[in-house]
């Protein structure tokens, strides 16, 4: 998912490990190195591309749907396969599979850079996400074998910061690049990354196995995927041939039949990549419920930000990159304290009050129209937004970790972390829908009462599948021009706003949820995970 907010339980499962390749401290510097840089590939690629969305729509001429597939396929499987990423590396070996990870998502970097086509660049971005797949859960599953108990606090407390830096910077590098020289830089970017990442892994990262038992679960792993792709390729494809064609309602038809066959699946295996019976603490299955409202608001209503700064806001590129930079620094900054205050009052009463300030940070994001300073528009939304976000991301981890039993949290924190990039998946799909719906209705009733041409009218309206970088004719009057321009600005504001006050809804959804699900006082100290382990300090990290 290419959100700008880290996803819940990021650095959870490690601290649950045991150390299986301890290191000395010089070698301990050369794998947080490795692994660090390893990581940034994704998370700096996943926040860049973003920012570039509106960039590659106007040069590859392709519709909102069209362009939506750059995210989309990425999204796709990297939802789908991390839990499997995880599992291959406690088989096959984690430094083995993080290097292949990384090795996979640079050679497609460099296919996506090059792209003729749209269509390559959505396979190629497919590829960059199974890459993706392998190499994240092994940077932090390589970490937790180098480390004993008494360093690796402080050496995930390093991969974290300075991820966390790398993920802000993403969409600020990826805004100059493609101002400064063209969106193609955005995945060449990669290439001398990788090749440091893996000399450094070869020479210094030692390999290691996990303890897991049991056959790999590939028909889980390929059911989901089957699923979440058909369910996405129908939603995105209804939003040009409507919800009745019969490819979209094929479509839509299998993904569901997958997903169904999936939890048998999931049900019936003797070694499931998602323990159903997790479900049944009614904690956990509200916290993953949870997490899809709020992170689905999060990846779907962001995805259109970016197009509304540059299309419709006249922002340059750099200055839409650097627009959500605020964000990950107040995270940053108060993560500490929101994980402090967890262990002062418990999870449920920040999980419940915290999404209700993302709502209404969300909602704030509805209020700006066209024009205006940024100051004044949209960074008081990105303020409350953030804040929400701060009181969220350490309880919601914490409460993962904490609802089921200590031999379990590792296998939570990596579901629930699925569950956070699936919501973005599925909620960029929907709001999509929705967008385009909202757009081409306020286009058309502008364009009915205004005194443009006719001709330019029907034109304006063959197009509205692109939204606000609908093409105006050549030939038009500067007047009509200017017209044209107005219309698809407001109507592209319009679906803006409704993309945002659905996400304070599910925002206010994932609070309702908080407060009917959670228990009263859920906190590190009633923790089925003994007092002082390393899962119990995730929340303080």
């Amino acid at each position: 998912m290419s959100t700008f907010v880290r996803t819940p339980c990021e650095d959870s499962m490690a601290r649950l490990q045991p150390a299986t390749a301890p290191v000395v401290a010089r070698t301990g510097a050369w794998v947080l190195t490795a692994t660090i840089l390893g990581s940034s590939l994704s998370f700096i690629d996943g926040t860049a591309v973003n920012v570039a969305l509106p960039i590659m729509q106007r040069e590859l001429r392709a519709t909102a749907a069209d362009v939506q597939w750059v995210v989309e396929a990425y999204a796709l499987f990297l939802a789908a396969l991390i839990l499997v990423g995880g599992s291959l590396g406690d088989r096959l070996g984690r430094k083995r599979v993080f290097a292949t990870g990384i090795a996979l998502f640079t050679a497609a970097s460099v296919v996506c850079g090059l792209a003729p086509s749209l269509i390559i660049l959505d396979i190629a971005r497919a590829v960059q996400g199974v890459g993706g797949a392998l190499l994240v859960p092994g940077s932090l599953a390589i970490i937790s074998a180098a480390f004993d108990e008494e360093r690796r606090g402080a050496a995930i407390g390093t991969w974290s910061a300075l991820t966390t830096i790398t993920s802000a910077a993403g969409p600020v590098l990826g805004g100059w690049l493609v101002q400064s020289l063209s969106w193609r830089w955005i995945f060449f970017i990669n290439v001398p990354l990788a090749a440091i990442t893996l000399l450094v892994t070869a020479r210094w990262v030692p390999e290691s196995h996990g303890t897991v038992s049991g056959p790999l679960d590939l028909r889980g792993s390929a059911l989901v995927t089957l699923g979440l792709g058909a369910l996405v390729f129908g939603l995105i494809e209804s939003s040009s041939l409507g919800l009745g064609a019969p490819l979209v309602l094929a479509s839509l038809a299998v993904g569901v039949a997958a997903l169904v066959a999936f939890v048998i699946v999931e049900a019936r295996s003797s070694a499931p990549m998602v323990p159903l019976s997790l479900f049944r603490s009614r904690t956990f299955a509200g916290t993953n419920l949870l997490t899809l409202f709020l992170y689905g608001a999060l990846g779907g209503a962001l995805y259109f930000l970016p197009f509304n700064l540059l299309q419709v806001q006249g922002y340059t590129p750099a200055e839409a990159g650097a627009a959500l930079l605020p964000m990950t620094l107040i995270i940053f900054a108060l993560s500490r304290w929101a994980g402090g205050l967890v262990r002062r009052v418990g999870a449920r009463l920040p999980l419940v009050i915290g999404s209700a300030v993302a709502a209404a940070g969300f909602a704030l994001f509805a209020v700006p129209g066209i024009g205006g300073s940024y100051w004044t528009t949209y960074f008081p939304a990105i303020v409350v937004l953030s804040l929400g976000m701060s009181l969220v991301i350490a309880p919601l981890t914490t409460t993962v970790m904490n609802s089921v039993g200590a031999n379990r949290a590792g296998i939570a924190s990596g579901v629930n972390n699925a569950v956070s990039r699936t919501a973005g998946l599925l909620a960029v799909a929907v709001l999509n829908l929705v967008v385009i719906a909202v757009f081409a209705h306020a286009l058309a009733t502008t364009l009915a009462t205004s005194p443009i041409d006719p001709a330019l009218r029907r034109a304006l309206l063959a197009e509205a599948s692109r939204l606000a970088n609908a093409p105006i004719p050549s030939g038009t009057s500067p007047a009509d021009a200017s017209l044209a321009r107005h219309a698809l600005d407001s109507a592209f504001v319009a679906g803006f706003r409704a993309a945002t006050l659905l996400g304070a809804a599910l925002a206010l959804g994932s609070s309702l949820v908080a407060a009917t699900f959670l228990g009263g006082h859920i906190s590190v100290a009633t923790n089925p995970v003994p007092s002082g382990s390393p899962a119990s300090a995730s929340a303080s990290q």
